[in-house]
């Protein structure tokens, strides 16, 4: 019989102490007493994985291989290293007996017998609440450890210093980089030269050839006001200063949102202080962080004695980065985009600047036809209501539910017909009932959720008179409005307008409740081209706009 092994360990600490060895020598000996055949393509090891994700390359190189019946059995030492939790291991285990491949566990070989299958859930159960246990007490006990000054607070160490190779997280093996030192106290020197800005650090650094924290070529201003910033270089590193929360931001307006948790910033008061060598005085970080508060209240971003009726809205369709409001020398207004001022100059975008006056012109006209227009929005919610704007990936798998659930539905009354009949005993047709009522719920189930999720899109056919409503409150001031209300209906009903060389993209959103335009429902005529045509006349006449000093 072909057999395959799988073993695992949680940590590098436990792969360095031969543990995975261990179990590949017992269930090795394993094979050659059962007589199994075993090839070594079919050892399946995951070094440094914990067992409470599926997200394994060794586990998914297994169920691959089974998925094309590459072995009959597979065997492991324990229910743990397959998974921690009890419904991975249940997954994993029908998974692979659907394929034709039994297994087996060593230390407790498992059969269909009743007390075998609640053995099999009481491990699970206890493997589960085990992990959780490890990781509370690990918790705390890095907190004492913090607390005691016997932990460095950090998972990367920061420029400018060196730890023990073989105890990275111990002080006492902390010492300063001379070489790296000497380049953060540059850093702090330049920043306190009068001009100087985060973005001239980043193209000194970059130019000498100096490699980034993190090993690269081209350093960031984000890495440099991260250095700047950082109290550790005065002897006063922290740790407990942040927790995972889901993530809420995203890099640019026209990308998802990224990563699923990002860092929070806990209250000052929860911070522990663990003491480091200091490589730049108190003073000198003290002026740095005032003119960094400086700089940041006065940025070009912050700076609102120009108008421009789609400050932080414009985005370059080209690297699809935001724009910044710049005014030249002379009084003209664009909106230009943050690519071009990327440190590498191969890197920077190319786009033209959109003239400011012309482009707030051209959607401030669009918005108030659209607000004396609503037309094209309630034709929106009505194609919402009829379900066209399901994805059709949500309209596929609520098919293919309804369907599963219908062959349930069939299977269900053939047994029941086959018991009638006589053809099945009372225990077997109560037994295989049972199985189709699991099978139907987890399907309705499933049902239930998308049928929620399809509901939250049809629904919204229930605002088309409030959105008339509304354009109706708002167009008697359309041609008297200020500029502070044109503003503000521009924050409110415009997502964003993305500029491509002659082309302009209006993204809209639309309130959905007459108590108060606070709440937007979705991006409309996310295809709604408009062509800048005077605009491209106006850029081949002009010569080309010089940068405000």
């Amino acid at each position: 019989m072909r057999a395959a092994i799988y073993a695992r360990v949680s940590t590098p600490r436990q792969a360095r102490a031969q543990k995975i060895d261990e179990q590949l020598e017992r269930l090795e000996a394993h094979v050659e007493e059962k007589g199994f055949t075993l090839g070594k393509e079919h050892v399946y090891l995951d070094e440094g994985y914990s067992g409470s994700s599926l997200s394994r390359p060794g586990l998914d190189h297994l169920r691959d291989a089974a998925a094309m019946a590459e072995f009959e059995v597979l065997l492991v030492t324990a229910p743990d290293r397959l998974a921690r939790k009890y419904i991975h291991q249940v997954l994993l285990i029908e998974e692979l007996q659907g394929r034709g491949c039994r297994v087996e566990f060593m230390e407790r070989p498992m059969s269909q017998d009743p007390n075998d299958q609640l053995l099999l859930q009481i491990r699970g159960a206890v493997a589960e609440y085990e992990r959780t246990l490890i990781t509370e007490r690990m918790r705390r006990g890095r907190l004492a450890k913090l607390r005691a000054g016997q932990l460095l607070p950090w998972i990367r160490v920061p420029f400018g210093y060196r730890t023990d190779p073989e105890h990275p997280r111990d002080p006492a093996g902390l010492r300063i980089d001379e070489y790296e030192a000497a380049i953060v106290r540059q850093m702090f020197a330049w920043y306190l030269e009068r001009g100087a800005t985060l973005g001239t650090i980043a193209r000194r650094l970059t130019e000498a050839g100096v490699l980034t924290p993190t090993g690269k070529s081209v350093w960031s201003r984000s890495t440099i006001r991260g250095i700047l910033k950082n109290p550790a270089y005065v002897g006063n590193a922290y740790g407990h200063c942040t927790y995972l929360a889901p993530a809420k931001s995203r890099r640019s307006p026209l990308e998802p949102v990224g990563g699923g948790v990002t860092n929070k910033r806990r209250p000052e008061d929860e911070w522990i202080p663990v003491p480091v060598p200091e490589i730049v005085n108190q003073q000198t970080f003290e002026l740095v962080g005032e003119k960094l508060s400086h700089n940041r209240k006065f940025a070009r971003r912050n700076n609102k004695s120009h108008h421009y009726l789609l400050r932080t809205l414009v985005s370059c369709g080209a690297c699809r980065q935001g724009s910044n409001a710049r005014t030249t020398w002379d009084g003209r207004g664009y909106y230009v985009c943050r690519g071009h001022h990327e440190i590498v100059a191969e890197q920077r975008c190319r786009a033209r600047h959109a003239p400011a006056g012309r482009l707030d012109e051209l959607v401030w006209q669009d918005l108030c036809e659209v607000l004396t227009h609503p037309d094209h929005i309630k034709a929106a919610l009505q194609r919402a209501h009829g379900g066209e704007w399901l994805p059709q990936e949500l309209k596929v798998k609520l098919g293919g539910l309804e369907k599963a659930v219908a062959q349930i539905e069939r299977q269900d009354k053939r047994l029941l017909d086959a018991y009638l009949g006589g053809v099945l005993e009372l225990a077997e047709f109560e037994r295989k009932r049972k199985e189709l009522k699991g099978r139907s719920d987890a399907l309705l189930a499933q049902k239930r959720q998308l049928e929620a999720t399809a509901r939250e899109r049809t629904e919204l056919s229930g605002v088309a008179d409030s959105i008339e409503e509304f354009c109706e409150q708002v167009k008697a001031g359309l041609s008297n409005a200020t500029f502070e209300q044109k503003r503000a209906l521009v924050e409110l009903l415009i997502d964003r307008v993305i500029v491509s060389d002659e082309d302009v993209e209006i993204r809209y959103v639309v309130p959905t409740s007459t108590d108060g335009p606070h709440q937007p429902f979705c991006h409309l005529r996310t295809d709604y081209l408009l062509p800048l045509l005077e605009v491209a006349q106006r850029r081949a006449a002009a010569p080309s706009p010089r940068p405000a000093s």
